[in-house]
């Protein structure tokens, strides 16, 4: 077992164990995960501690971009960047064409990525309109979408909070959004990926406790 794999095991169980004590963390499943097929994780995003949260829930490492100023301390970059995390500029976010094949290659490597659909943190906690890449790196990949949605971390630390607060903090796992291949030909194969993806948060934040 390498250095790196040993310290992601330690300090995904580390954040776990710090979740439940701490912020009383709460995992649901709508149903099991299946099993050896990597997929496209999205969910919502509302704080910096969102893709901590779903990295030590979801049982697989996975692999996300994050805004390059979270490396900036060599603590909090190192634990983030064994979760999975892959710093990436302004500049690039800003350019869905290296952001789209950033994630396809992450998938074609076997990974499971993270994607935040919403583009960036919701300013009240509550879920903001989902922006299309998500939709069209289903599209080429044709990887199955898991709806996730995370409750509490808003509270537990908002944009522009230096510290973590007690709060509770729960993430539900949905239905996985797969598509028959069928599905894939034509027009409108993303515009219907993000509807069933919307419906699906939406279902899953008026059921969050």
């Amino acid at each position: 077992m390498t250095f790196d794999k040993i310290f992601y095991g330690v300090v995904r169980i580390f954040f776990r164990i710090f979740f439940t004590l701490y912020n009383r963390l709460s995992i649901k499943w709508t149903e099991r995960l299946p099993e050896g097929k990597n997929m496209i994780i999205a969910s919502n995003h509302c704080s910096n501690l969102d893709p901590l949260v779903v990295g030590v829930a979801f049982p697989r490492r996975l692999r996300y971009f994050a805004k390059e100023e979270l490396f900036r301390s060599f603590l909090f970059g190192k634990i983030i960047r064994t979760l999975g995390a892959v710093p990436v500029s302004r500049a690039d976010s800003a350019s869905a064409a290296a952001a789209l094949k950033g994630f396809l290659k992450f998938l074609e490597e076997g990974s499971d990525v993270l994607i935040f659909p919403e583009g960036s943190r919701s300013p009240d906690g509550s879920l903001q309109p989902l922006e299309g890449g998500v939709g069209l790196i289903a599209a080429h990949s044709k990887a199955a979408i898991l709806p996730v949605f995370v409750k509490g971390t808003y509270d537990a630390m908002p944009p522009g909070a230096a510290a973590v607060k007690p709060s509770k903090i729960t993430v539900t796992f949905g239905k996985p959004i797969a598509f028959d291949p069928e599905s894939y030909k034509g027009k409108g194969v993303r515009e219907k990926i993000m509807a069933e993806l919307t419906d699906s948060l939406r279902a899953l934040e008026s059921t969050a406790s």
